[in-house]
């Protein structure tokens, strides 16, 4: 008769020892994953929002107007560092609670939390004159409002707490918002007509 072998205390040891050691190699990825999916969302984010006021105020034929606010649950103040927006077809200031498609004045339209200024992401809006920028307004036609052209975001620049990872949403005059990586450095050759990299022409 076989008697029945169990685990020794030494094999537990061992496997519990070789387990260590390859979490302990896979928490650095882990990080960098986390650091840059956080950096990612809050572009994104911030892009659809930007697409959001664009198609409306196309489909309303009326000026609508997408900002970036310090938070969506209080004064709703306008911040040029956060990641959290509404897209309304007036000031939001102080609507921050109106549901979207509420018919009370400023009517908002659309709105995205990110907390603690992107989960672990800083947020920098700024305009065609490299200045803090809070909000961008789109006309009928899905244009930058001429009004607001000069003051109008431009730039709205994502990055990692640390600033590995960063990522930029770029609004053209005529309204289009692209999500573009500012570490890709056109000047190297290879890097040539590369659609994923930024226009640093935006700015003055």
């Amino acid at each position: 008769m076989k008697t029945q072998r169990g685990i020794s205390m030494i094999e537990v040891v061992v496997t519990i020892a070789i387990m260590g050691i390859l979490m302990a190699a896979a928490m650095p990825s882990v990080g960098d994953w986390i650091r840059n999916s956080r950096v990612r969302n809050t572009a994104e984010s911030i892009q659809n929002g930007l697409q959001t006021a664009r198609m409306e105020a196309v489909r309303l034929n009326r000026p609508v107007t997408f900002s970036l606010v310090s938070n969506l649950t209080s004064s709703c103040a306008l911040s040029s560092s956060s990641g959290s927006w509404v897209v309304s077809q007036e000031a939001p200031t102080n609507h921050c609670h109106d549901n979207p498609t509420s018919t009370t004045s400023p009517m908002v339209v659309a709105k995205g939390a990110v907390a603690d200024g992107g989960g672990g992401a800083t947020v920098s809006a700024i305009n065609a004159s490299n200045t803090a920028a809070t909000s961008i307004t789109f006309n009928g036609f899905g244009q930058i409002a001429n009004a607001s052209a000069a003051t109008a975001i431009r730039i709205i620049a994502v990055n990692s707490a640390d600033g590995t990872y960063r990522r930029r949403v770029e609004v053209s005059l005529g309204g289009i918002g692209r999500l573009c990586d500012p570490t890709i450095d056109t000047s190297i050759p290879a890097n040539t007509g590369d659609t994923r990299a930024c226009n640093n022409a935006l700015i003055n």
